[in-house]
């Protein structure tokens, strides 16, 4: 079903890639539980393969139903043109986030140094960006060591 969209396009997004480690669940990732797949009637959101949410950003019209029915609250609507974001809502300090997660960000503060457009910040442990600041150029995402930062077109990062 095609959706004519207002620009700026936004969409959902989903704040975790669920690379939980073998028997090990991150309090605060996506449980899969299906909330937002309810509650999306566009079809947008799927529990992918890895048991996490996942959005078709093409089929998303920010309603922002998934927003209000994650229990886990790591859902946000996003400015479709800045293709970078935080897919980890860990608020854990490094160690206990690497145990948790392969992906989880461990509040290092690269990203915030590499950012030339001081568009991200290390806030409670984890990265935070600012779209409205955001240049999408990319380098906090090819930089972050533990690849939390991603670029959702899967150009920088995979």
């Amino acid at each position: 079903m095609a959706v004519k969209k207002k620009f700026p396009y936004r969409a959902a997004v989903v704040d975790c890639k669920g690379n939980c480690e073998e028997g090990k669940t991150c309090k605060y990732g996506c449980i899969g539980c299906g909330k937002c797949v309810e509650a999306c009637k566009m079809g947008a959101i799927s529990i992918g393969e890895n048991g996490v949410a996942v959005v078709d950003e093409a089929a998303c019209i920010a309603c922002k139903k998934c927003v209000k029915e994650c229990p886990q609250q790591i859902i946000h609507i996003h400015e479709c043109a800045n293709y970078i974001v935080v897919k980890c809502s860990n608020k854990d300090k490094g160690k206990a986030a690497k145990e948790a997660c392969a992906n989880s960000c461990i509040g290092c503060g690269i990203c915030e140094k590499t950012c030339t457009a001081e568009a991200v910040k290390v806030v409670d442990n984890c990265a935070v960006i600012d779209e409205a600041v955001c240049l999408s150029c990319g380098m906090c995402a090819v930089k972050c060591p533990r690849h939390a930062i991603t670029d959702l077109r899967g150009i920088l990062t995979d």
